[in-house]
């Protein structure tokens, strides 16, 4: 995967109406799968009175995993459109729910995509794009006697990080994840290998 990807910079919506049925587009970041299943299992519930929570999701994984749903919506004409969008302003690490309250009126297939499109575009644009870094969170535990160490050299490579003193000394850090790996490396050297990593996770 690339070094920094598209994706949108919070929450964004969007509302209009197309022959009085009620489009709401919402976006937000999803780092996980479970984020984005979160997300939409909460503006469906937000929205339960609504005709349709149509949603779509691009969740940076290995491989990338995209997901859309018609939602009740005919074949083809909802949740595919939704994730076109995505798809062709390359954001991931997204989340796209489409809210409608139809209004009495069929749209067609046609309409219905060019509806569900726009209410995505229109949340994406409310949101706003940017560029981010892949980073990865891990924890660092020491003694105290190499506490010393750790912090320079935390700070000598200009990473996020926060210090807990308690039993021991743990530092949670945040560091993008083409120099983590060679971040531990230092670490275990420098502290002949007394240095612990109890917990890692992507970010």
């Amino acid at each position: 995967m690339s070094e920094t990807y598209r994706t949108v910079a919070g929450r964004g919506q969007a509302r209009f109406e197309i022959r009085g049925s009620v489009f709401i587009g919402h976006v937000d970041t999803a780092e996980t799968l479970e984020d984005a299943e979160m997300c939409i299992d909460a503006i469906s519930t937000e929205y339960a009175d609504a005709t349709h929570n149509v949603p779509a999701y691009r969740v940076r994984a290995d491989p990338l995993r995209e997901y859309a749903d018609d939602a009740g919506e005919p074949g083809g004409s909802a949740g595919k459109p939704a994730l076109n969008v995505l798809q062709q302003e390359s954001v991931e690490n997204v989340v796209a729910v489409v809210t409608r309250y139809y209004g009495g009126t069929n749209l067609g297939v046609g309409g219905l995509a060019r509806s569900y499109s726009r209410a995505v575009k229109d949340a994406l644009d409310d949101a706003g794009i940017t560029e981010r870094r892949p980073h990865e969170r891990f924890t660092v535990a020491v003694e105290y006697d190499d506490s010393g160490t750790v912090r320079a050299i935390l700070e000598s490579a200009a990473v996020e990080f926060e210090a807990t003193y308690e039993a021991d000394v743990r530092f949670a850090v945040r560091v993008p994840q083409s120099a983590a790996s060679e971040l531990r490396d230092r670490l275990r050297s420098a502290t002949s290998g007394r240095v612990e990593f109890p917990g890692r996770e992507a970010d």
